[in-house]
């Protein structure tokens, strides 16, 4: 009852501050508007997308104090997030109600994820590494193939703030649960050269993953550790580029990380992890209305678990990629797309995979339009998978400015998923039959720009066929994979930034229905249709506050997530959960900041995985050096 009646406050709280932004504000001084190059693989403003985007700046992650990729992502619309048990542990990120492995994940123009599991492991990836993330949400497949049906998210490493000569950075900080973090680096920028190379650390006592129990009966982790649960991680990254005198644009990349990741449970309970992406990108005009772009390189994905010292399994993916894009501007009012893409994965295990490799080839095409307050895109993609065939995906969007202020939004687009080599080939468990999942998703939007702030709203509906869920084979007796489920899913995501009195706020309400719409036919399925999907809330909001007084900088985040249930019969409920952090910096002068910020003020207790523990109140301090 307490959390339904803070729920109700909340909701409350989300009406005064919105109507309250329409009469007490003060003109915002917004800067100009970032470009990103994620929802069309072309260069544009924010503004100017017909996706619903969301881009976290390197001033946005240094601002909120943010720690991790979670930290980060919690709140966002139309996105939920379910940890394992605190830092390093496993973070699956669930976009607009899809699946885990529904989201398309780049860093520096590469492909990355594990081919075994389909996710992409964001608790190893380190912030202070990264200089920009663009998240675009609706499905993307017509552009980029598999795995885009909730969206994709592009993480930029760090690339330096472009102002010339030689630019150190260095951070240091601690805090609760014996945390230490630290990084150094530099960026270099000389003539028509740059550089930017960072290093970084991090690691934690943690506390006590999981609350499960031993089977039989067990839950959770099914085992009983009541000890603390670690985490270490070291990375570092490199990132260069030149511009020749003749227009050709060439830059490298290079990040890795490896990671010590101490958990509950009865199998494995220690993983030790390496990420690593590896590319380069060359941008050349030919001809004037010619831009030819290729991009390439390996990201790759290890994990070597073990139970106590004792050596388990271990899991190894790598992915290898190319892309040539051609972009012709036709006039200034249309621009055409064409190109191809080609990926390689591979992976080598302990366990024995009937196939151990595929390589995928893509074509695809997009046209943007502009004639007078219309804006349209159209897109399409064939994909030539070696084990799936041919498959065809498109999309088409518009926009339309009613007045210089308010602009009207329309998306269609279809998408589909490739199954993973677990899915298809884990012993005792692959289902060598499977086929892709296939989606089909609709969006309406509206947008303003105002003189007291910037507000959005979208509403959209998807429907996934082909859902593959884990279903009990009367022949074998195992749980097997299976195209033998559908879901459904309505959402709405309002977006709204102002200024209150000298405070910036930012915040962010999602309303979503992610219904299982199982097969009626299937009676160990049907019982489920029409429940909610696994760790999906229904309703969430945040709230992030700042403001700064001379040379002090204060803010606050409240996130508010609805109850969700954590099993596909929905007899585990999640409760609903209301966390509040603050945070405070003070500049020691124009190069030095110091740092603080306490998480979960109140001591909630709440759970985003059944009986995966969270952190309970605690405080990080940090000290910070950047050049002015």
């Amino acid at each position: 009852m307490m959390r339904q009646n803070r729920l109700s406050a909340i909701t409350a709280l989300i009406g005064v501050v919105t109507a309250t932004a329409t009469t007490l504000y003060a003109a915002a001084p917004y800067q100009k508007e970032p470009v990103i190059v994620t929802a069309t693989r072309t260069a544009q403003t924010v503004d100017s997308a017909l996706a619903s985007v969301t881009v976290i700046s390197r001033e946005d992650i240094e601002r909120q104090q943010a720690r991790s990729i979670q930290d980060l992502f919690r709140g966002l619309p139309g996105i939920n997030i379910a940890n394992n048990g605190g830092p390093g542990k496993n973070t699956s990120i669930f976009m607009r109600g899809t699946e885990s492995d529904h989201v398309l994940v780049m860093i520096d123009n590469i492909k990355v994820g594990s081919a075994t599991t389909g996710t992409t492991a964001f608790e190893n990836i380190p912030l202070e590494q990264i200089e920009r993330i663009e998240i675009v949400r609706g499905p993307r497949s017509s552009l980029y193939g598999s795995e885009a049906i909730g969206g994709v998210i592009h993480i930029f490493t760090r690339k330096g703030d472009g102002k010339a000569g030689f630019r150190p950075h260095f951070s240091f900080g601690g805090g609760s649960y014996g945390t230490l973090n630290g990084s150094a680096g530099f960026s270099a920028s000389y003539g028509k050269g740059w550089l930017n190379l960072t290093a970084s650390g991090k690691g934690t006592n943690g506390f006590n993953a999981c609350r499960g129990k031993p089977s039989p009966g067990g839950a959770g982790c099914f085992t009983n550790e009541p000890d603390r649960d670690g985490y270490r991680n070291v990375s570092g990254s490199v990132r260069a580029g030149y511009r020749f005198d003749n227009g050709l644009d060439i830059s490298a990349n290079f990040m890795q990380s490896e990671g010590r990741t101490q958990f509950d449970g009865s199998f494995t309970n220690k993983t030790e992890t390496m990420q690593q992406v590896v590319g380069g990108t060359a941008h050349y005009s030919p001809l004037k209305f010619w831009r030819i772009k290729v991009s390439g390189g390996r990201s790759r994905q290890d994990s070597d678990n073990f139970l106590g010292s004792v050596f388990s399994s271990r899991f190894n993916t790598t992915r290898d990629t190319i892309s040539i894009q051609n972009d012709f501007t036709v006039n200034k009012n249309n621009l055409l797309t064409l190109g191809m893409d080609y990926w390689d994965d591979q992976i080598k295990s302990t366990e024995s995979f009937d196939e151990n490799s595929r390589t995928n080839w893509g074509a695809f095409s997009q046209h943007q339009t502009t004639i007078g307050a219309f804006d349209g895109q159209l897109s399409g993609r064939i994909d030539s998978n070696e084990q799936f065939g041919t498959h065809l995906t498109g999309g088409i969007g518009a926009g339309y400015a009613i007045t210089d202020k308010i602009r009207f939004t329309a998306n269609f687009g279809t998408a589909f998923k490739a199954p993973t080599f677990n899915q298809l080939y884990f012993p005792n468990f692959g289902n060598p039959n499977l086929n892709p999942e296939k989606s089909r998703s609709l969006e309406f939007g509206v947008r303003g720009n105002m003189n007291w702030g910037k507000w959005a709203v979208n509403i959209y509906e998807t429907h996934i066929d082909n859902l593959i869920v884990n279903v009990s084979d009367s022949a074998t007796g195992f749980f097997l994979p299976k195209n033998v489920s559908k879901a459904r899913i309505r959402g709405l995501e309002a977006i709204l930034s102002t200024q209150i009195k000298g405070w910036q706020l930012n915040g962010n309400l999602t309303f979503m229905d992610p219904e299982n719409r199982a097969s009626a036919n299937n009676p160990e399925l049907a019982a489920n249709r029409g429940n909610i999907l696994p760790r999906r809330a229904r309703e969430s909001f945040r709230l992030d506050a700042d403001r700064r007084f001379g040379r002090y900088r204060v803010g606050a985040t409240l996130l508010v997530e609805g109850k969700r249930f954590d099993n596909t019969e929905n007899t585990r409920k999640l409760d609903s959960y209301v966390k509040f952090d603050l945070r405070a910096e003070y500049a020691l002068n124009k190069n030095w900041r110091l740092q603080g910020r306490i998480e979960n003020l109140f001591n909630e207790r709440y759970e985003t995985a059944s009986f995966f523990n969270q952190p309970g109140r605690n405080f990080f301090a940090l000290l910070r050096y950047q050049p002015g």
